[in-house]
């Protein structure tokens, strides 16, 4: 990511954060590419014949990111490892699933 395109995605999670909906609209396409590029890179570890799309879980990262709202966030670096993070218990959560069902 670009240094000026970094700190207008900073600006634009500091707004989000106080309040402006506006500001996640413009977030969103911003970010959009580097997390689905994280979460190919999250299911290509996985094994074969995984349930779970990358698409669904750039989904499922989104709307966990929903509920960080109220973060400080830093920069563009701390947004990401959060996504990171919460694409990680996404898979984990649904690999324990997945496992739960089969007993």
């Amino acid at each position: 990511m670009a240094t000026s395109s970094q700190g207008e995605v900073t600006q634009l999670l500091l707004d989000w954060r106080n309040g402006d909906q506006t500001a996640l609209e413009k977030l969103v396409p911003m970010v959009d590419g580097e997390l689905r590029q994280l979460a190919s890179l999250y299911m290509r570890r996985e094994s074969p014949g995984h349930t779970l799309q990358t698409s669904a879980l750039v989904n499922e990262a989104y709307l966990k990111l929903i509920d960080y709202k109220n973060i400080r966030w830093q920069n563009p670096a701390h947004f990401f490892g959060v996504a990171a993070q919460l694409m990680r218990r996404v898979l984990v959560d649904h690999a324990r699933s997945h496992r739960h069902a089969k007993r």
